[in-house]
């Protein structure tokens, strides 16, 4: 499900672990950084941050409860600078990836946009997950 190849280069690695609500909030300042750092326009760190708040509550919410960790790097390719972040948990795992990515599917009681809105909001969106093994999200947004 991955919408294209990440990078040539990594400039920073920065690692945030989720295991309480206030992380989420560790890793949109994070971002923020990162975002200000190469310079990303603020509509383009907006959608970042956006898809990342999500995903981030994701790990805190459907991940299991033992929490899990963001990771971020400054990336470029041959022509632009770019975010690239992975989120990891060792959750329960996505039974039906497809179902999950549909608009209105929810196993938590929630109106069901929130990972297919992060994927629209992301230039390339990747997800793994196994039954029993956990969820890793990757996602990149290139600066304009």
């Amino acid at each position: 499900m991955s919408a294209g190849l990440v990078a040539d280069a990594v400039e920073t690695l920065e690692t945030c672990n989720i295991i309480a609500e206030a992380d989420v909030v560790r890793v949109r300042l994070m971002l923020r950084r990162m975002c200000d750092a190469i310079g990303m326009g603020a509509v383009d760190s907006t959608k970042l941050i956006t898809a990342c708040s999500e995903l981030a509550r994701n790990v805190l919410r459907y991940g299991g409860g033992g929490g899990g960790v963001a990771r971020a790097n400054w990336v470029k390719n041959h022509v632009q600078d770019g975010v690239w972040v992975c989120f990891e948990d060792q959750g329960p795992g996505i039974a039906n990836l497809e179902l999950a990515l549909t608009d209105g599917f929810s196993t938590g009681n929630s109106m069901g946009i929130g990972l297919p809105g992060a994927r629209r909001l992301c230039d390339e969106f990747d997800i793994q997950s196994f039954p029993g093994q956990g969820t890793t999200v990757t996602i990149t947004k290139w600066a304009r």
